[in-house]
């Protein structure tokens, strides 16, 4: 059993937990009828679960491609220097690109790796040009377009699986 805020996770709350990665909207009633335990159980438990942390928040998965945006780019960025006040200001920098999704610090031979979603390669040359070559601190961004999509999860199953 994992621990959160001293208390262990149990199978139970794994339950809960996978139902509402397949379905976050499910009521209290529906999850409980799920997992078999009373609608004011599972409403206790996953309120403790979201008080805790462990259920960060509720989101909609969106289709990119039905909303016009056809190409993803996963982009490396490295900088001219991984001083703090350098990777800072490229942090604040890189929070405010409209076109970035996803954004991380990472180890091995670039310092972040991004995910831009565009609606064309034209539209990707304007958002290279306005918003990722004015990023601070820059000294190489390289570029690679997802050709298919193979899997997308929002939580690996591990995750959500009783190590017991």
């Amino acid at each position: 059993m994992a621990e959160t805020d001293g208390k262990m996770i149990d199978a139970t709350d794994y339950r809960i937990l996978r139902e509402l990665v397949h379905d976050g909207r499910a009521s209290d009633v529906t999850l409980g009828e799920r997992i078999h335990l009373s609608s004011t159980a599972t409403a206790r438990r996953r309120k403790i679960l979201e008080e805790d942390g462990v259920i960060a928040g509720y989101t909609a998965k969106l289709d990119m491609t039905k909303l016009g945006f056809s190409i993803t780019a996963m982009v490396s960025i490295e900088l001219n220097s991984q001083a703090e006040q350098v990777l800072n200001e490229f942090e604040s920098a890189v929070i405010r690109c409209p076109s970035m999704s996803f954004c991380s610090f990472v180890s091995g031979e670039v310092d972040f790796i991004m995910i831009v979603h565009v609606r064309s390669f034209d539209d990707y040359d304007r958002v290279y040009r306005k918003e990722l070559s004015t990023l601070p601190h820059v000294a190489r961004i390289r570029s690679s377009f997802l050709m298919r999509e193979v899997a997308q999860r929002s939580v690996a199953p591990v995750a959500i699986e009783d190590p017991n």
